[in-house]
Parts: C-alpha cells; structure tokens; sequence
C-alpha cells in the first residue's frame, strides 16, 4: 500500500489512473471533462507532494516515467481491491452492487438477453451494465467482461462454463422451396440441394455432422449456394425459400410452429448447441456476476422458444408468443 505520508486519495489514483492512458493533456481533459490547465495543475499537484516526476511531457505528448509507472499499477491494485470490499460488504447485506460486463451473440442477445439485463439493472439499482453483441468472441480472452454467453462448443476448454439452457439444431427449409426441389430423406441428399451457410466462430460451416437413427454417425460436405456471417439474414433467405439452412432451435422455432419453415430429417440428429455462460478470468467471482447468472438461467427456464405456462413469465416482463418445436424422433 502506498503510505499515507503521501496524501494522496483514491481520487487522484482514479485522476492519475485516467491521465496515463491518454496521450495527451488534451485527451485526458476530455476524458475527466475538465481543462487542460486543471489537468496540469492537478498532476503538478500530485507530483509536488510525492517529490517525483510521473509523467515526461514532450510536446504534446505524455509518456510514464519509472515512478509514474509503479504508480499506475500500485493505484490501479488499491482502486480495484476497494471496488472489491465495498462490494463484499454490500453484498453480506443482500445488496447487488458494481459495473457489470456481458457479452452475448449478437441475434440471441437482441431477443432473450437484452431484455432480461434490463430486467436485471431495474431490479439492481446499484448494478451498471455494459452488454455487448457480437457473434465473434475471438476477444474472450482480453479479460474485459464478467460473463460471456456462446452458443454451441467454444474451443477452449480452460473457461469455467455453466450451462443456461438447453438448444437444439434443425435443418430446414421453406414450403416453396421444398415444392419446387422436393424433400430430402437422407443427408447424403443434401449435396443435391441448395444449401445455405452460416458462417461464425471460425468453424468449419460447410460439415454438417448427423447422427443416425441406428446412432452412427454420418457426416456431409454441402456446397453453399449463399452464406453469410448473419444468422438472420440466413434465416431470411431460408425463408424467402433460396435453400436449406441449419439453425439453432431458439432461432427457427416459432417460423417451424407457424409452418414458415419445415423440418427436415428429423429422424437424424444434429449437435446440440446449448445456451451457455463462461464466468471471467478473475479468481473470486464478484456477487453481481454470480447474480446475473443465477437470473439469465432463471429466464431461461423453461426455455423460452419452448412452450410455457400461460402466464408464467419471468421478472415482470409481458410474456412474448411461444412457440412449439416438432418433437425430437427417438
């Protein structure tokens, strides 16, 4: 710990912490919305009572000393354990507290995510929440976020991983696509048809592994005749009848209820692709992301593009139409 010799308080660790990471005064000014004259002044300031230099201006230009290196990292560890504790003690009194960070692919976190988050900040007053959508978590690693919620299998198995519900895979297709092409009944047909990719995660998209009723397994290479990295733009043009798709259950559900879409070999198993979180890097989980995992599988139980109770809808929002998928052949 800093000694308290210095005087300085976790308002100038938070100030000094906000002028290393910008370039220039003009930056950081902009950053703290005050001038650039109270930014000088105020380093100048910090500097006069620790009786070091912390930062070389040069022009423009800031760049850390030694001693305002040490600084950075020593306050940056001071600011975050007392983030810690004072949500440690808030939490012993039931209280969720702190900034939490979400990631969620982009269709699946519009529809079932994004709603439930903003639940979540409602019920939690002392909760900030950042939710971003991408359908690439290639960033995963960068340690900026709390919970991260996938779809299917990621790759790397050193991620604590808790399952929130369950999904499965369809392929499928429009009625006017199967008039006009006819129905496959057998994957093996598939190479016979115009099938759509979706391309995400960096997997092989164009492998579409089955199992057999008898429960081999059987694996087809289609030849897309469109793909794209949009699960809903594949879906639309599955729709607009311009091939057959493979798509997750939580996406083409109500579309297979309403007739939109049909069904195809069902008597043929596809890769579950389960709705998942993986919790963050840090050693101690904080109570707001413990929380927020307990409520993301709480609204998603029963699953939601699953038939549910009527009237049964979590967390005061109104419920949405259910849709129900055609039953799993055994």
């Amino acid at each position: 710990m800093l000694s308290s010799s210095l005087k300085l308080s976790n308002a100038d660790l938070q100030f000094f912490s906000e002028v290393a990471v910008s370039n220039t005064l003009g930056a950081a000014a902009r950053a703290l919305s005050i001038s650039v004259s109270a930014v000088s002044q105020r380093l100048s300031l910090i500097e006069q009572r620790l009786g070091v230099r912390l930062v070389e201006r040069s022009g423009r230009q800031l760049r850390l000393t030694d001693e305002g290196e040490v600084l950075l990292v020593r306050g940056r560890a001071i600011l975050n354990d007392l983030v810690d504790l004072t949500e440690s003690l808030a939490s012993r009194r039931g209280v969720v507290t702190g900034h939490l960070r979400v990631l969620a692919p982009l269709g699946f976190g519009r529809r079932y995510v994004a709603r439930a988050a903003g639940a979540f900040a409602a019920r939690h007053v002392g909760v900030t929440l950042d939710l971003m959508l991408s359908d690439r978590l290639g960033h995963l690693h960068d340690g900026g976020w709390d919970l991260a919620i996938h779809i299917g299998v990621l790759r790397d198995s050193s991620l604590a991983i808790q399952r929130l519900a369950p999904n499965q895979r369809f392929v499928c297709a429009s009625p006017e696509y199967l008039g006009r092409h006819g129905t496959p009944e057998s994957p093996a047909e598939l190479k016979a048809h115009a099938c759509i990719a979706l391309r995400e995660n960096e997997e092989d998209v164009t492998l579409w592994h089955f199992t057999t009723p008898d429960g081999s397994a059987m694996h087809v290479r289609i030849e897309p005749r469109l793909s794209s990295n949009d699960g809903e733009v594949v879906r639309r043009w599955a729709l607009d009848g311009h091939g057959i798709i493979m798509r997750s259950e939580w996406s083409v559900a109500r579309d297979l209820a309403a007739g939109r879409l049909v069904r195809l070999l069902p008597a043929y198993d596809l890769p579950d692709a389960d709705i998942v979180a993986f919790v963050g890097p840090r050693g101690v989980r904080p109570a707001r992301t413990t929380h927020f995992l307990q409520w993301m599988r709480t609204a998603l139980t029963p699953p939601p593009w699953r038939p549910r109770p009527v009237g049964d809808a979590p967390f005061g929002i109104p419920p949405t139409p259910r849709a129900r998928i055609a039953k799993k052949v055994s």
